[in-house]
């Protein structure tokens, strides 16, 4: 009987212990402290950081139900703002992307990887929550395969597409998400093989056709339009 007495004090002991080390509230009710919390009948973490008076500050962990102890997000918040820089990581801890995010929205530059590898496979840039500025995509030999511009979450400009051995082999123009303009296709050796325009996603005017740099067809769209 002592025996099993002085197991429940140790436990209840422990548990006290662990209260106040986490999951504490301040004197307005909010969270304080380092906190954990575990998935339902679980001894598996959910996630694992410190509150500053309700506000998550500097490093937060976050897992998934069969995450062991290695976490799916690293998450790491601003003392002074609504800031986060995030990581998300594979089951062996390789970094999947990582940027920024302000409140609920992507800002600035978020980098994306080739599964299971440290090389870049896409970079793009964010501004309130929307595509803006340049979006680059890699061959896992890190040579270019294509980039084009973002203007508030819609392609506007070049988009350019290269070979694996950085050949231009694509060419297209956008204006408001749509193809509006020249488009060029290119051979093995970067000689023309087709150009032509597009007019609101539709291919518009005199298209031509190459072989070996030489002109072997031309097509007037829409189909049976008469050339002037």
């Amino acid at each position: 009987m002592r025996n099993r007495f002085l197991f429940f004090v140790f436990t209840y002991i422990t548990a006290i212990g662990y209260a106040q080390k986490f999951n504490s509230f301040d004197a307005d009710g909010k969270r304080h402290g380092k906190w954990q919390k575990k998935y339902e009948n679980s001894d598996q973490l959910r996630y694992e950081g410190t509150f500053d008076h309700g506000k998550e500050v500097g490093e937060f962990k976050f897992y998934k139900p069969n995450s062991g102890k290695m976490p799916t997000a690293i998450k790491v918040f601003a003392s002074n703002s609504d800031s986060v820089q995030i990581k998300y990581f594979t089951a062996k801890g390789k970094v999947i992307s990582k940027g920024k995010m302000f409140g609920k929205q992507r800002v600035g530059v978020w980098t994306y990887y080739h599964k299971g590898s440290s090389e870049i496979m896409m970079t793009e840039e964010y501004k309130a929550g929307k595509l803006d500025g340049e979006q680059k995509t890699y061959f896992e030999n890190g040579q270019l395969t294509e980039k084009i511009i973002y203007t508030k979450g819609k392609k506007q400009g070049k988009r350019i597409v290269y070979s694996q051995k950085g050949v231009l082999i694509k060419e297209f123009t956008y204006v408001d998400d749509q193809l509006h303009g020249i488009t060029k296709y290119y051979d093995v050796k970067g000689k023309v093989k087709i150009e032509g325009t597009y007019k609101r996603d539709r291919k518009d005017g005199v298209w031509n056709y190459y072989e070996n740099g030489k002109l072997l067809e031309q097509k007037t769209f829409p189909l049976g339009k008469t050339g002037s």
